[in-house]
């Protein structure tokens, strides 16, 4: 009686593997973009947020908006309202863009810096601190309401 000790796999047990996984990763993938996208895009909220917040909190300090968002993040007020990576105007993915109308309106775009899969939607607020959304363009006065 001989036996027959079997070492190793077969090219179609491994080929059987291969197709299993990459049935896997089809998938997973578009759910993992998708997360990265409604990461950056709340994110981007919640960034808007804190602009909105910091010049509030400087127009009631100055009686006026800051003129951009470097006012808001030098030292002269202790604390800075905001901090030097979001005063840079880049920060996780998006491209926050604020311009002084005059001393009592401002308006904020937060725009996607990715491009084809990850782009997210565009963000729009001004003082009223309402934030409205754009998925197909840049987001402005007319566009829809994040809710």
């Amino acid at each position: 009686m001989s036996s027959f000790l079997r070492k190793g796999f077969t090219l179609v047990e491994i080929m059987v593997v291969i197709a299993v996984v990459i049935i896997l990763i089809t998938l997973a993938l578009p759910n993992i973009l998708r997360s990265r996208i409604v990461a950056n895009e709340g994110a981007a909220l919640a960034n808007m947020k804190v602009v909105n917040d910091a010049c509030q909190a400087y127009h009631v300090n100055n009686q006026a908006y800051p003129d951009s968002l470097l006012s808001l993040a030098e030292p002269i007020s202790n604390p800075p309202y905001i901090d030097s990576t979001l005063a840079s105007g880049n920060k996780q993915g998006y491209q926050f863009t604020y311009v002084k109308v005059d001393a009592d309106h401002f308006t904020l775009n937060a725009d996607s810096t990715h491009t084809g899969l990850l782009k997210g939607r565009s963000f729009y607020s001004d003082e009223s601190q309402v934030v409205r959304f754009n998925s197909s363009g840049r987001a402005g006065l007319q566009d829809e309401i994040v809710r």
